[in-house]
């Protein structure tokens, strides 16, 4: 048959694959790795995994610590984030907005940080008599609304020294205290979902959970927002584990595209 019938697949550079299957073994640890780990874990030899390392960190994809430990550099990062960008946020996290309108009848936000503030780039309006109500491109601060206090959690520790002087005051329930603040981001870390009681305006209550690339990078936020009125009994427990499981899915679907 001289091979008629079999399918004609392009033949893989060596080199090229072996470089990649470290990086990827690198951007999906949470720590930094050796050369002696990253050969025994991928196959490779020992001077076969350096000289690629040393490669990798030519070109600025990977660093080494002082522990001389390797990690995937944040050029890295960025690139994964700018696929994400190229792939539709919106589209990818759609279903789980739908999902969260049909449970709550409220209104569903998808926001991103820019800066010091969150930028809501979709919405799902509420058919409530009385809801809330913000624009698909309208912005609000990170530290006092839903899905901006959990971005802001989910990277305290990068944004604290950056916000800290910032807390401007919106309502007499906005937190404008650093002290103040720190334990709110304890709070809303721990539970996995943030909480605004009506902080950037009256009455106006808002649930944010954050949506998580790969490597654990927050990308954005799905909320929700209602009139205070509209808080049903034992609601804020209710609202804020809607929330938590539709950012959850939101990232699991990232994850796997």
């Amino acid at each position: 048959m001289n091979g008629q019938g079999k399918e004609n697949k392009p033949r893989v550079d060596s080199t090229l694959s072996k470089g990649l299957s470290i990086l990827e073994n690198l951007t999906a640890s949470s720590e930094g790795k050796g050369v002696s780990e990253l050969s025994r874990e991928l196959g490779l030899t020992k001077s076969n995994t350096f000289r690629l390392l040393q490669s990798l960190t030519t070109l600025g994809y990977v660093t080494q610590s002082q522990d001389k430990n390797y990690s995937a550099s944040l050029k890295t990062w960025q690139i994964g984030r700018r696929v994400i960008d190229q792939m539709n946020l919106r589209e990818l996290c759609r279903n789980e907005m739908q999902w969260l309108s049909q449970k709550t009848g409220e209104t569903i936000y998808l926001a991103i940080k820019e800066g010091l503030s969150v930028i809501y780039i979709d919405k799902i309006e509420s058919f409530k008599p009385i809801r809330s109500w913000n624009p698909i491109g309208a912005s609000a601060p990170l530290h006092c609304v839903g899905t901006g206090k959990a971005i802001l959690a989910a990277s305290y520790e990068k944004l604290r020294e950056h916000i800290k002087d910032t807390l401007d005051k919106y309502t007499e329930k906005t937190i404008t205290n650093i002290d103040k603040l720190d334990k709110d981001m304890m709070a809303t870390d721990a539970r996995g979902y943030a909480f605004d009681s009506g902080e950037y305006r009256e009455r106006i209550f808002s649930f944010g959970a954050p949506i998580f690339l790969p490597n654990q990078e927050v990308i954005a936020a799905i909320g929700i927002s209602l009139p205070d009125v509209n808080l049903p009994a034992e609601g804020e427990q209710v609202l804020g584990q809607l929330v938590l499981e539709a950012s959850k899915r939101a990232s699991g679907r990232i994850g796997a595209v």
